[in-house]
């Protein structure tokens, strides 16, 4: 392998590594010789065990940050373990911790970012894919005489596969004070209350748009959802329009889902939608316009009014 180590960022929760952390890992595992991971809180020491399953040989802690916000703290801790590791690439997660993060390291190491990244090959250094144009185009872009690369990489980019290594080794990773920079502190959470699996994480997700006619009806696509053990998502459009919240965005500008069966319901497939869902193993439509773009993805399509179609799924599914 041309690249001898690469840093992961891992962002962790009460269950461990999120899943695209884990995604990172095994991306980097099949691009590097070594793969090493920076990760804080008070979840890191239990977390060495999956971390070290998914390639990483050593995990460098940054420690319990309290109620800071990571982005000025993470970054410092990155700086020292870059400044000494000898890594060539830092790998970092899409997301708004993540973001911030690379942003502030980028600024301390005076480096470029590259972000948006749904690819990385390697041909004698890391060659990065980007969709631009709605998805249409795929961008390629690679460092020229950058020290150190920091990659932006967005989820589901890659699939999370067990290498069933050994448990990481924890280092200390040296947070330096802070400036009045990193006086920004959490005062409070909120968790938005959901039933089911997570919508990023879900083996099948039924999703809604215009075509259910009112946000009423989108009580139907939580039903539906329910019943499949699935999550429930939406298009752009009726997010925009205020039926559901945006964490139900599926999309370039919301969630990039992969699930095992993706279910569209009423959404006529604007190619902003369709980066965010057409890497899906299966897709099936119901759409009552045969030339709705979103039939050129699916596995299955089925032209009909969503609003007669989808209750007399939910019904047959209830009578079995």
């Amino acid at each position: 392998m041309a690249i001898d180590k690469i840093l992961v960022l891992v962002e962790l929760t009460e269950n461990g590594p999120t899943a695209v952390s884990l995604e990172l890992l095994t991306a980097a595992r099949g691009l590097a010789s070594t793969v090493e991971a920076l990760s804080w809180g008070p979840g890191v020491q239990a977390a060495a065990a999956i971390i070290g399953e998914y390639g990483a040989t050593t995990l460098y802690d940054a420690g319990d940050i309290g109620g800071a916000l990571p982005g000025v703290p993470v970054a410092g801790a990155l700086v020292g373990v870059l400044e000494t590791s000898g890594a060539s690439a830092v790998l970092i997660p899409t997301s708004y911790d993540g973001r911030d993060i690379a942003g502030r390291l980028s600024a301390k190491l005076n480096a470029s970012v590259l972000t948006n990244i749904t690819g990385l090959n390697d041909d004698g250094g890391l060659t990065t894919e980007h969709p631009i144009f709605g998805g249409t185009q795929i961008a390629h872009a690679k460092f020229t005489g950058s020290a150190v690369g920091i990659y932006v990489i967005r989820a589901k980019s890659f699939a999370a596969e067990s290498a069933g290594g050994a448990a990481a080794s924890i280092v200390a990773a040296a947070v330096p004070a802070s400036d009045a920079t990193g006086t920004a502190a959490i005062v409070a959470r909120h968790v938005e209350e959901r039933t089911g699996p997570k919508l990023d994480e879900a083996a099948i997700v039924v999703s809604g748009g215009r075509g259910l006619g009112s946000a009423e009806n989108y009580a139907w696509i939580n039903d539906l959802a329910k019943l499949l053990n699935g999550a429930a998502g939406a298009s752009r459009a009726i997010v925009d329009a205020g039926w559901v919240p945006y964490s139900h965005q599926v999309g370039q500008t919301g969630k990039t889902v992969k699930p095992t069966v993706y279910l569209s319901c009423g959404i006529s497939g604007a190619t902003q939608h369709l980066v965010g869902m057409k890497g899906s193993k299966n897709i099936i439509a119901i759409n009552k316009d045969q030339e709705a773009p979103i039939f050129t993805v699916a596995d299955l399509g089925i032209v009909g009014d969503v609003n007669k179609v989808v209750p007399a799924l939910i019904e047959a599914l209830k009578g079995r």
